[in-house]
């Protein structure tokens, strides 16, 4: 049993490794069919000699397979180049907007964590209720409303109206309120459907029924065997919402201007700078592979069947 996990384990691996390189590869195409970055930064008015000088100073005018192999060659150094913007690392660059975006991203998810699961188990256990009817409705319309809509609604009403809270900006902690509630939503409607499944999966099967046969009392049934058994899927979502909320954030960042590299990729792509765009994608790319090896591993360690099934 050992071999064939280590044999899973070393499949799944394997597979990441591919994925990797396949986005690798996907982002250095896509960045040179997008257009001539020299265009954009030296305008319509730039003469063909400085157009030649700029190309040769990128690099941008050696072969495109000299440039690939340029490109995977600083990759693996750890370098992806200097941003044709600020002059700078552009790995640097990304980084130095990384922390903003990871406390938003953090913030949303701990917030869709905990009304997500909650809402989940709510419309699960109490389903005829006015709760698991108010989870369930606020479920369909999280789903359903875009976020980019959401964040105009929830900056009229609380920003605009009441003037509560900021429009955009990153100054303090009300400046994060807004934007996380928005990120929020639409994760937390997805842990909520999911939990509400896998909880009410867990309360028909037979060891339930058996357990409030023996007069168990129902809360020790729900934590004590139906939470940890629908624990599995729910963790794989939320595996999967924690590998796209780097990515996922763009569009809220850019709705209420606040400095992360979500806002950063939007601007980078506008200004046609490769460097940047590309360690933006990859950085999130990796991101979300890696989370989801992790959580696949970890699927494959907790729930035997699935080693059973893999094998």
């Amino acid at each position: 049993m050992r071999r064939n996990t280590q044999k899973i384990f070393a499949s799944k691996i394997a597979r990441a490794l591919v994925t990797l390189v396949l986005m690798v590869t996907s982002v250095f195409v896509l960045m040179r069919c997008a257009g001539d970055p020299v265009t954009v930064l030296l305008g319509p008015d730039a003469t063909a000699d400085m157009r030649a000088a700029y190309s040769g100073e990128l690099g941008l005018d050696r072969p495109i397979l000299a440039q690939y192999l340029a490109y995977l060659h600083n990759i693996v150094r750890g370098s992806l180049g200097v941003s044709y913007v600020y002059r700078q690392d552009a790995l640097g660059v990304v980084l130095s907007h990384l922390p903003l975006t990871l406390i938003l991203t953090c913030s949303a998810l701990t917030l869709a964590a905990v009304t997500g699961v909650a809402g989940g188990i709510a419309a699960a256990v109490f389903p005829s209720s006015f709760i698991g009817r108010a989870c369930t409705i606020g479920t369909v319309v999280g789903l359903c409303v875009p976020s980019f809509f959401l964040a105009i609604v929830l900056m009229l009403a609380f920003s605009i109206q009441l003037n509560w809270l900021p429009t955009g900006g990153a100054e303090g902690w009300r400046s994060l309120v807004l934007p996380a509630i928005t990120m929020a939503a639409a994760s937390s409607a997805v842990l909520a459907r999911y939990t509400r499944v896998a909880v009410r999966e867990a309360l028909d099967s037979r060891y339930v029924l058996a357990a409030l046969a023996r007069d168990i009392p129902f809360w020790r049934i729900l934590i004590h065997h139906v939470l940890p058994n629908a624990a599995v899927p729910i963790l794989t979502i939320l595996g999967l919402l924690i590998g796209g909320a780097v990515t996922g954030s763009t569009v809220v960042e850019t709705v209420f201007s606040w400095p992360g590299i979500g806002n950063l990729f939007v601007t980078s792509v506008g200004n046609r700078d490769v460097p940047v765009v590309q360690a933006i994608v990859l950085l999130a790319g990796t991101a979300m592979i890696m989370t989801n090896l992790a959580v696949d591993l970890g699927y494959t360690w907790l729930d035997p069947r699935s080693k059973s099934s893999e094998t």
